[in-house]
């Protein structure tokens, strides 16, 4: 039963409408809303069906708990990737992402003035990219503003002070967001911070703390850091990572039809497969793909992968003829038996959760990073574009719980197949895989323990519930 204090406060979330993101402020809504609360979380129809549809990990039932607003925004074309770009950050998706941002605020205040006439207070949760929602926060009487860091605190703290003594102990390369995005999204999102600034550059609106997608386990020592640092003044802080379930490796996600490939995983020796995924917003050019599957196949070793292209603006667009059909077609005759090839979705988290899955190799965004960390495994590194550079850092030379199959800065360049089969074979292999893969069970138990009753993440959440409602 909810308690009075609770009953009168709204929780309003405002993701950014790329997958990653999407998920990671239902997931919070989620718990969030177990607690009692009300909930809300607003964006645009077709975001919000996105997020609903591809929620993975809860019972569909749980969605009856949240208050879904659609922010009316207009849609966009939906452009398909270009895999042949020179940069690999999705360029297509600017266009939605400067309608989103142009034309959320109006809605998206409205909402919010309603909700300010029936509550005490009105907590506004934004994604960090959506500026313009603490700004809309500010302008009510009752409304206070926590910004959701949906990347690794510690990619903040290379922003913060790339010379950090922190950074340096570690031998941590932190690559600059303008090199490691495009130029047009540096462009948008100078654009969008701009917002909580008027004209003579004084700050106009700011979060009252930062919700942190992440734990201490993980990012102890960087959130300490960032805590401490000038800018971080008179803000609270609340790690109450990772925001995605962790399932059972015994059974499937609650109230979803198990996926054709858990089968085929339930037929292989425990610890055998590998997981390949490069996530919702990266795109292999064919020539490394034909590279990909020629290291898979020479490997000899047990695998499952994802090969899509990046989302569109509007994932329910109906998907072209795919480019590698023909390629495909031969590979899965030469591997029969030994793997799979998916071309749609794929449920990553019961895949990860598997007993019979042994590594990831991954874009090492960090929704996958936190999901096959807290699942126990191991990541083969190949980032792709943002953050991602920054989190191979992570989890190769600090956590030390994976293998780096390329450098971000030869993005530019195919990897050969001889070189990505090498990493395959000593991850799958060698006795330092096994090291790896011992020590990345041994912290995914770590983080584990971190949601649990009276684990850290869990503490912060109360907290952060605490807070709010006080």
């Amino acid at each position: 039963m909810a308690t009075e204090p609770t009953k009168s406060v709204a929780f309003v979330a405002v993701p950014f409408p790329a997958q990653g993101h999407l998920n990671q402020l239902l997931h919070l809504s989620l718990l969030v809303a177990s607690r009692g609360l009300s909930v809300h979380y607003a964006a645009p129809a077709a975001h919000v069906r996105q997020a609903r549809s591809r929620l993975h990990g809860w019972d569909s039932d749980d969605l009856g708990s949240i208050h879904f607003h659609d922010l009316d925004v207009s849609t966009n074309e939906s452009p398909a990737p270009d895999p042949t770009a020179q940069c690999p950050f999705p360029n297509h998706l600017i266009p939605m992402w400067e309608s989103f941002s142009t034309a959320a605020s109006a809605p998206l205040a409205a909402l919010l003035r309603s909700l300010s006439a029936t509550h005490r207070r009105v907590v506004v949760v934004y994604d960090r990219i959506n500026s313009f929602a603490a700004v809309e926060a500010a302008r009510l009487d009752n409304g206070e503003a926590y910004g959701l860091q949906c990347v690794a605190i510690s990619y903040h703290m290379g922003w913060l002070d790339p010379g950090h003594q922190l950074l340096r102990d570690h031998a941590l390369e932190y690559i600059p967001i303008d090199v490691s995005m495009s130029k047009e999204c540096m462009e948008y999102l100078f654009r969008t911070t701009a917002e909580l600034q008027d004209e003579g550059g004084r700050g106009v609106a700011s979060a009252a703390g930062i919700v942190m997608n992440t734990c201490r386990e993980l990012e102890g020592e960087f959130i300490d850091a960032i805590a401490e640092h000038p800018s971080s003044k008179d803000q609270k802080f609340f790690a109450v990572g990772p925001l995605n379930p962790l399932l059972d490796g015994s059974t499937h996600a609650p109230g979803e039809t198990r996926h054709e490939c858990m089968e085929w995983l339930d037929a292989q020796p425990p610890a055998s497969v590998l997981y390949v995924s490069f996530g919702t917003t990266s795109s292999f050019r064919t020539d490394q793909i034909v590279e990909m599957a020629a290291a898979l196949k020479g490997s000899k070793q047990r695998f499952i992968w994802v090969l899509r292209d990046a989302d569109r603006a509007d994932i329910f667009t109906e998907p072209g003829e795919c480019p590698h059909h023909k390629l495909m077609s031969e590979f899965t005759k030469q591997t029969h038996g030994t793997g799979l090839v998916i071309t749609g979705w794929a449920p990553q988290l019961e895949i990860l959760a598997h007993g019979t899955t042994a590594a990831f190799m991954s874009h090492c965004g960090w929704n996958s990073t936190l999901e096959s960390l807290g699942h126990g495994k191991p990541i083969l590194a190949w980032p792709m574009h943002s953050d991602q550079p920054w989190d191979a850092e992570l989890i190769c030379k600090y956590l030390k719980v994976g293998l780096l199959v390329r450098q971000w800065k030869k993005h530019d360049q195919v990897v050969p197949a001889e070189a990505i089969q090498e990493v395959i074979e000593e991850a799958m292999l060698s006795e330092n895989g096994m090291v790896m893969r011992q020590r990345a069970k041994v912290l995914g138990e770590a983080v584990r323990a971190s949601v649990a009753k009276g684990g850290s993440s869990s503490k912060d959440l109360n907290d952060f519930i605490a807070y709010i409602t006080r």
